[in-house]
């Protein structure tokens, strides 16, 4: 994996400033530098990006977790799902209210603390639960493994399918939905490896005091920190800001 400086997904388009793992923004939240949602658009042409190299890196993790079979049915089924229902829904919907247009912002662009925000999210989600696999690999700590490659694998998703809903096809609401949707169902998978964490304290501990330590502190700071990413941010901020102004552009258009 690469730095994930500015431009990565939880959490954060090239035309756009809203929380997603793109520029300088992401799924965290800055609750201080907020602004009130911006309806204006501007009228330079939209353009279909191509998802950036850190959107790449993420798809080279998932393509790797996939191959090595850390991956299970239902977890790829869930990647899957989510790409068809998000151009279902982007269709039937959330269409694009302006499709010669840029879509307009929802926070301040000029925000100081969001690349920290993304910085964090890229260093507990990933590149800390990687190093941990990578270890479990060489320690053959297959249980480890099993537990955390889950979320690492969803979360590495999440950055893909944002960097596409960031390209340039999809409206705000599309853009809403995917973190939210990913970050619902990496809870799960982050209770399931804490709890296997905590399930195997005396076979770690005869193995590998430090080990065990560290997969269970990774867990408890992925939970504390991806709960409040959806409960204390997305859900009650960023989600209303974003339809409101996706509705307030609608009764512009009508």
């Amino acid at each position: 994996m690469t730095q994930y400086p500015q431009r990565m997904s939880g959490g954060v388009g090239p035309t756009c400033n809203d929380i997603s793992f793109h520029e300088h923004e992401s799924s965290y939240p800055s609750l201080k530098n907020i602004q009130k949602p911006t309806i204006t658009t501007t009228t330079a042409p939209r353009k279909a990006g191509f998802p950036s190299i850190h959107h790449l890196n993420a798809l080279a993790v998932i393509i790797v977790f996939s191959a090595s079979g850390m991956v299970s049915p239902q977890d790829f089924a869930f990647v899957v799902f989510s790409i068809i229902y998000m151009y279902f829904i982007s269709k039937v919907a959330f269409p694009t209210l302006h499709p010669a247009e840029k879509e307009p912002t929802v926070f301040n662009p000029q925000n100081k603390i969001l690349p920290f925000y993304v910085l964090t999210g890229a260093i507990v989600g990933l590149l800390l639960p990687i190093a941990y696999i990578i270890e479990g690999i060489f320690l053959g700590d297959k249980e480890g493994i099993k537990a955390a490659a889950p979320h690492v694998f969803l979360l590495a998703s999440q950055v893909f399918m944002e960097g596409i809903a960031f390209s340039g096809r999809f409206s705000i609401p599309i853009r809403v939905f995917v973190p939210v949707f990913y970050n619902s169902r990496r809870i799960f998978t982050i209770v399931d490896w804490l709890r296997n964490e905590i399930s195997k304290v005396d076979e770690q501990l005869s193995k590998s005091t430090r080990r065990h330590y560290i997969g269970t502190g990774l867990a408890i700071v992925n939970m504390a920190f991806w709960s409040f990413n959806i409960f204390g941010f997305l859900l009650p901020i960023y989600l209303p800001k974003a339809f409101k102004i996706y509705y307030s552009g609608c009764k512009v258009k009508g």
